[in-house]
């Protein structure tokens, strides 16, 4: 299943180019979305399936709006240097195994079709494409061999990054700085998450192809190795890293990453805004 927020954050399930409305079949949303809400309290997907959408209105997908799958997780874990390409290319001297993961603030995720605003006019701010792992059931400390079982289905995931001195988490924070969609594809359609292509173009550059059979840690070691840091709750996401191609940003680019099975996320670039670096917020100095 193909399941999506719209217009204003109603649910829905993606039936080829319609969408069925089942939001009246599912309890009152809480900001974090009514599929985190589901994950809450049943830890898969698999009952959706047996909603009554017979009689539930059918829209055209190209006619509606469509919001972030999941706008507030309880977690947005991110992979750094998950690929050897992506290592060469930022000449990193580690990998994940020495640096780990790290955490983007929620309040970065962006909607599908929204808009990245570039904070700052003078430094160079990054695309990179990732597939986002969405967790379903609690996981603390899980081995390998669980971690799959875990995990509550597939996403598509732009990480922005600005190139500057701050640690990762400040850098891939601001708000707009998480696309994330167009929906969450259930672990049945997307089969093995270890073999899918990933794109991504800015404008007309293609600028990143890869399979995600070429990460380091794959799907399962990485949420494996998630739940040993911290406990993974229903709703989560995990950005899986990026591979090379990496690529600055300019006022008025659009990106789309499309990733195999699971569909194609486009946002577009502003620089209205944007400051001079010199200018970014600071502490107040103290008072002498």
């Amino acid at each position: 299943m193909k399941l999506a927020l719209f217009n204003g954050h109603r649910a829905g399930i993606v039936d080829g180019d319609h969408i069925v409305d089942v939001t009246d079949l599912l309890p009152a949303a809480s900001p974090a979305g009514a599929w985190s809400d589901w994950l809450a309290v049943y830890g898969d997907f698999t009952g959706v399936a047996a909603l009554d959408q017979e009689r539930q209105p059918r829209l055209p997908l190209a006619e509606v709006a469509l919001d972030a799958p999941l706008p507030r997780p309880g977690k947005l874990i991110a992979a750094p240097v998950n690929y050897v390409d992506h290592q060469v290319e930022m000449s990193e001297q580690k990998t994940i195994a020495e640096y780990g993961v790290f955490l983007k603030a929620t309040s970065s995720i962006l909607r599908p079709a929204g808009t990245v605003r570039l904070p700052y006019s003078d430094k160079r701010t990054d695309q990179e494409g990732e597939l986002g792992i969405v967790i379903g059931r609690t996981a603390t400390n899980i081995a390998r061999g669980e971690a799959l079982s875990h995990v509550a289905g597939y996403t598509g995931v732009i990480d922005i990054s600005v190139r500057s001195t701050e640690d990762r988490s400040t850098r891939k924070s601001f708000d707009t700085f998480t696309p994330i969609g167009p929906w969450i594809v259930t672990p049945d359609e997307v089969g093995d998450p270890d073999a899918l292509q990933l794109d991504c173009w800015v404008g007309d550059q293609h600028r990143q192809s890869v399979s995600t059979a070429e990460m380091i840690f794959d799907v399962a070691q990485l949420v494996a190795y998630a739940s040993g840091v911290m406990t993974l709750w229903p709703g989560d996401v995990i950005a899986s890293g990026t591979p090379a191609g990496v690529g600055s940003l300019s006022d008025g680019d659009q990106i789309v990453l499309e990733i195999e099975r699971i569909g194609r996320l486009a946002v577009g670039v502003s620089a209205t805004g944007a400051i001079p670096y010199a200018h970014r917020p600071l502490p107040n100095q103290a008072v002498r």
